[in-house]
């Protein structure tokens, strides 16, 4: 029994290990995985595999393993959920990247984007332009938000659409 006491306590340290380190390098490494970050993030498994469950491969040891995980990550999401301040340590805050079409240096350089990082996430929002964006948001999740001018007619247009088909119901 202590055995498989030992691989959920070895198994729970390598999951707090790999959210400090996530939230330690930035959230960044979360937006979009390159070919750099999945050989990494496969590395990374492997390499702490071992650790986790040591000698032991057998079947019961990877389930016991994989059932701390399981564990660890549904009281965690809980904790998140129920605590504010948790989610703020393991999640951190959302980042303002883009302000009224200025690029905010500091928490650029914070979030380790750089001006072509932040050029291709605009124009994958179909904004051409840095100076076009009212809002950048590096979202807690890794993902980027952005709000301009253009979303602002694009939702403007659907409300009309939508208040003037309504109209010959």
């Amino acid at each position: 029994m202590t055995q498989y006491f030992d691989l959920m306590l070895r198994a729970i340290a390598v999951y707090v290990f790999i959210i400090i380190a996530i939230r330690l390098f930035g959230k960044k490494e979360l937006t979009q995985l390159s070919v750099i970050d999945l050989v990494f993030i496969l590395l990374i498994s492997n390499a702490v595999q071992n650790a986790m469950v040591g000698p032991d491969t057998s079947l019961q040891g990877g389930l016991v393993a994989a059932g701390a995980l399981f564990i660890t990550n549904y009281i965690l999401k809980k904790l998140i959920y129920k605590f504010q301040s948790v989610g703020k340590l393991i999640q951190g805050e959302p980042i303002t990247l883009i302000y009224n079409g200025l690029p905010q240096k500091k928490n650029l350089e914070r979030a380790g984007f750089t001006i072509s990082d932040l050029e291709a996430a605009v124009r994958e929002h179909g904004v051409e332009s840095i100076e076009k964006v009212d809002l950048a948001m590096l979202e807690v999740d890794g993902n980027i938000s952005v709000l301009s001018e253009d979303f602002k007619k694009r939702t403007h247009k659907k409300r009309i659409h939508k208040t003037l088909g309504s109209m010959g119901d």
